[in-house]
């Protein structure tokens, strides 16, 4: 098990650090003020970096983190202190790939949360349970927009009872891997 790269969090923050969005893979931060906490630790420890040009690292509590920054919006993918970067910076990498894709190069916080389930998509497209399952960004968008296409219309436009059926779906599916 310890063989297999694995990834800690995915992490979203505008330009102001507050959470866009975040998927946790392990119990390492248990209740939502931890992962508040954390998440504001960081977005204040790479502020002031150069995380534009290209995926940067950094070792904060034990943990590599390894990110970008994209006009307003600040990504994230969290590893252990084990946990090999270049490979969290391929998943991070590919995430970046994915988004751009699917938002047609227009990666801001705007878009993102105008399409945010396609975005949720991608991530777990990546990675399940904390594993890595795809790294390639043209795979993982293909993959979010087929989801997209077979749950008939985007999460925003369903009624709830279509969006409780397709979340049901996707539920028995992820328990059933």
């Amino acid at each position: 098990m310890d063989l297999c790269p694995s990834v800690k969090n995915i992490i979203l923050l505008d330009s102001e650090g507050k959470r866009v969005a975040a998927k946790y893979y392990s119990n390492d931060w248990p209740t939502r003020d931890a992962k508040e906490t954390f998440e504001k630790a960081i977005f204040d420890k790479t502020q002031k970096t150069n995380g534009r040009a290209e995926v940067e690292i950094t070792i904060f509590e034990n943990y590599i983190v390894v990110y970008k920054f994209s006009q307003d919006v600040h990504f994230y993918v969290t590893g252990d202190e084990n946990e090999n970067e270049i490979i969290l910076a391929s998943v991070l990498q590919g995430f970046l790939e994915a988004v751009g894709i699917i938002l047609k190069g227009s990666v801001d916080k705007r878009e993102i949360l105008e399409n945010l389930d396609l975005i949720l998509l991608c991530v777990d497209e990546i990675v399940d349970g904390g594993f890595i399952l795809e790294t390639d960004g043209n795979s993982i968008a293909d993959k979010a927009a087929s989801h997209s296409r077979d749950s008939g219309s985007p999460l925003s436009e369903q009624t709830l009872t279509q969006a409780l059926a397709v979340a049901r779906e996707h539920l028995a599916r992820s328990l059933l891997r």
